[in-house]
């Protein structure tokens, strides 16, 4: 089975090489991901992460939600 999470975009680096490097939080845990499938994301909108990729942008209150359905700490989105 795969999950994806949302997770709050913290920080994003310099495009190059075709990756569009970028820093998420979540639940208190940070990692890096690539936002190549959402280059409009920007700095902290919530961004569902899969496999080390944001799919797409999410609203706050649909990550919240999803975020506590799985247990997990929503304070930081």
């Amino acid at each position: 089975m795969c999950l994806s999470i949302p997770a709050m975009v913290t920080s994003i680096g310099a495009r190059g090489d075709g990756s569009h490097p970028a820093i998420v939080s979540v639940a208190g845990v940070e990692r890096s991901v690539d936002l190549s499938l959402v280059p409009e994301a920007k700095v902290g909108d919530v961004v569902v992460i899969h496999s080390g990729y944001g799919i797409s942008i999410l609203s706050r209150e649909r990550a919240v939600e999803t975020l506590a359905m799985l247990g997990l700490d929503s304070g930081a989105v």
